[in-house]
């Protein structure tokens, strides 16, 4: 059998992950502006259209 005590991926090479973070991190934000966005739309939605 082999070792499997190492983690292939977290060693391989090319990994960008500070470029992974930020990527995340402008989806994360996405989500939450987007999420926000809709939830006023349909305040708005429910004030104005009834």
């Amino acid at each position: 059998m082999s070792d499997h005590s190492e983690v292939a991926y977290s060693t391989a090479d090319g990994n960008d992950y500070a470029e992974h973070e930020a990527t995340y991190n402008f989806f994360i934000g996405l989500v939450k502006y987007g999420t926000t966005a809709v939830v006023i739309v349909l305040i708005l939605m429910a004030i104005f259209l009834i």
